[in-house]
């Protein structure tokens, strides 16, 4: 019994690794979109896509940012900027991108851009830092794809979301989770509804990896200036020693762990949008599939319990 069980697992395996090695063809004809590629993964993808021949149209938040990208890329590549809070900008990049693709419509789109701050404990933030964020990772991602549909439908293309570990398993306080839970939500919804259309839409899970929004001196900051706009019970409630314990678990523990190899985030995005059969989720880095992602289907108690004993206590704790 477990010889037969055994076979059926490999030969799972073994059609699986088949399917995903097929490679859309005429990939150099084909458009790919992709916000946020200033720096981070949305950089290092159009750079790489580029390479490959394909047609990128990169959205960079700066002139200064799509300057640089061009300096490093081909004459295919071509540049807008981008700035997804906005709507006269993003209905602005969509007609440019129409321009562009004309009847052949827009094969990729890759919802990247994205930032982390302000984040720190709930209880410290006020409701314009969650607006904040959710209005570039959620709402800004949201209206851009809305926008853009037309286009990938009519090349019956992908849709492909940076989500993170973070929308499986919240781990920090802030919009940033909160968002990532929203695009996962939006993504499952998205896949269903334009199914029946020939599009299909992933979702890319990365763990900790080292960008700008990782980036150790500017979280520690970031942190200690929501600190210092707290109200005065909120400093009282959780005392300056909680505050010092905090800086120095993120700043010797935690961001550290962050992995500097991009590739395996956006090798991920390229095989969603080369692949004959692209899987529905990417999880990108080993702490997403050895620690987040099996820790998210523990019972709550469990991982709560494993998240937060490294944490200190507040001062005014039971």
């Amino acid at each position: 019994m477990w010889l037969y069980l055994a076979v059926l697992v490999g030969l799972y395996y073994l059609v699986r690794w088949h399917r995903e090695r097929q490679v859309v063809s005429h990939l150099r004809d084909k458009y790919v979109f992709i916000t946020g590629c200033d720096s981070g993964f949305g950089n290092l993808l159009a750079r790489q896509l580029d390479m490959r021949g394909m047609r990128v149209l990169a959205a960079c938040l700066t002139e200064k940012g799509a300057e640089q990208l061009r300096a490093q890329t081909s004459d295919r590549l071509e540049t807008v900027t981008l700035d997804v809070t906005k709507t006269e900008s993003i209905s602005a990049a969509a007609q440019w991108v129409k321009e562009r693709v004309g009847d052949r419509g827009l094969w990729g789109l890759v919802n990247n851009a994205g930032i982390s701050e302000p984040s720190a404990l709930n209880e410290w933030l006020t409701k314009q830092d969650f607006v904040t964020t959710l209005d570039v990772n959620l709402l800004g991602m949201i209206e851009v794809t809305l926008s853009l549909l037309p286009l990938v439908r009519k090349a019956r293309g992908r849709v492909v979301n940076v989500s993170s570990i973070a929308g499986r398993l919240s781990i920090i306080g802030g919009g940033y989770s909160i968002s990532k839970y929203g695009i996962e939500a939006f993504s499952d919804s998205l896949r269903r509804e334009l199914a029946p259309f020939g599009v299909k839409v992933a979702i890319i899970e990365p763990g900790a990896f080292k960008t700008n929004m990782n980036n150790t001196e500017r979280i520690l900051l970031n942190v200690q200036a929501v600190w210092d706009r707290a109200r005065p019970e909120i400093k009282e409630i959780y005392g300056e020693k909680y505050l010092a314990s905090y800086l120095k678990l993120l700043s010797s523990r935690l961001l550290p762990e962050c992995k500097e190899n991009l590739s395996e985030v956006t090798d991920c995005m390229e095989h969603a949008l080369t692949a004959c059969h692209p899987r529905t989720r990417y999880s990108a880095g080993w702490d997403a599939k050895l620690f987040y992602l099996p820790m998210s289907y523990m019972p709550t108690f469990l991982g709560d319990t494993i998240l937060t004993w490294v944490l200190p206590r507040p001062a005014k704790a039971l």
